[in-house]
């Protein structure tokens, strides 16, 4: 996380008049305008597997990079895949399997798959390039929390835990299994809920935890978000699992990086450590009017949410960034 900060800070943000988004707040996507009722919305994402399965690997990757695309309020239009497989030591059936998974994930999104590129890699990568489209005054950036917000996050959290303690034959599949279907759940249902609703900010919850990207939610709107560790829905087991140091390395990079900017009250260290762990294809922490906080979790519920948890509050900036209390 500080590595990219401290990399995209030296670049020179490019300006146009229909660049509506762009790097200032290190969304989720950029934002283009076409006219005046369309925008495209741009991003991509690919990482090594997570699981072993590959068709499984496939819809994950393909979820996470299109979450992108709806933590923005868009609807995604068209999927490019991007590819690094080691062809000389991996029979093609893994990766035919892997494409299997990601073109069905972006055929469930409405989105179309229209080609992609490969590369030779001495390990398995992949992920997608996204096109969505929004209407230039309906865009959902990370930048507009306020005060008095309410904080609902749509998907629970832990599978950084779970997918760490499986690879290392911790846990069975089935174990696994309940992460699984998070992962590749589309945000789909959070997305309709937060544009039918009206809400002020909101973004998805991947590699930087849900702590690394409140900050960058709390930093991006110039507030401090405070977030009740103990009203954050965590998957089975894993409490049980980071206590056996089962963590992905983000965490101490995300505690490192904030340093004094978060404050972690009497909270449990091993809880602290989940809240900052790296998530994949999160659900959506959405900053709403109180005044329809309750619509939106009726919303969320309605449309088969994996959650619909109230999580904290937005209040005006102080000290800290993100407290947790």
């Amino acid at each position: 996380m500080e590595l990219t900060a401290q990399v995209v800070r030296q670049l020179t943000a490019q300006s146009h008049p229909d660049l509506l988004v762009g790097t200032d707040h290190l969304d989720d996507a950029g934002v283009f305008r076409i006219d005046g009722d369309t925008a495209l919305v741009q991003t991509l994402d690919f990482f090594p597997p997570l699981v072993d399965d590959p068709f499984t690997f496939g819809r994950i990757a393909a979820a996470n990079a299109l979450s992108d695309v709806y933590a923005m309020g868009g609807e995604p239009i068209t999927a490019m895949n991007i590819v690094g497989f080691p062809d000389q030591e991996l029979p093609g059936d893994i990766l035919l399997e892997i494409l299997r998974g990601g073109a069905e994930r972006v055929a469930e999104s409405g989105a179309v798959l229209v080609g992609g590129h490969s590369v030779r890699d001495k390990e398995i990568k992949y992920g997608l390039s996204i096109t969505g489209r929004v209407h230039p005054d309906r865009i959902v950036t990370n930048a507009g929390a306020k005060p008095g917000d309410r904080l609902v996050l749509t998907k629970p959290i832990g599978s950084g835990v779970l997918t760490s303690a499986a690879k290392q034959g911790r846990i069975s599949e089935e174990d696994l299994s309940e992460a699984v279907e998070v992962m590749i759940e589309l945000n789909r249902s959070g997305r309709d809920a937060m544009v039918a609703v009206g809400v002020h900010a909101a973004t998805d919850i991947t590699g930087f935890g849900l702590v690394g990207h409140a900050f960058e939610m709390a930093q991006a709107g110039e507030v401090t978000l405070e977030i009740e560790a103990d009203s954050v829905p965590l998957l089975k087991q894993t409490i049980e699992l980071a206590n056996e140091s089962f963590l992905t390395r983000a965490h101490k990079a995300t505690l490192e990086y904030l340093g004094e900017r978060l404050d972690t009250g009497d909270v449990q260290s091993v809880l602290v450590h989940v809240l900052c762990d790296a998530q994949t294809s999160g659900g959506l922490l959405i900053s709403v009017p109180e005044g329809r906080a309750a619509a939106l979790t009726r919303l969320l519920e309605e449309n088969g949410a994996p959650c619909a948890a109230l999580i904290g509050r937005v209040v005006p900036h102080v000290t800290h960034a993100i407290v947790l209390i």
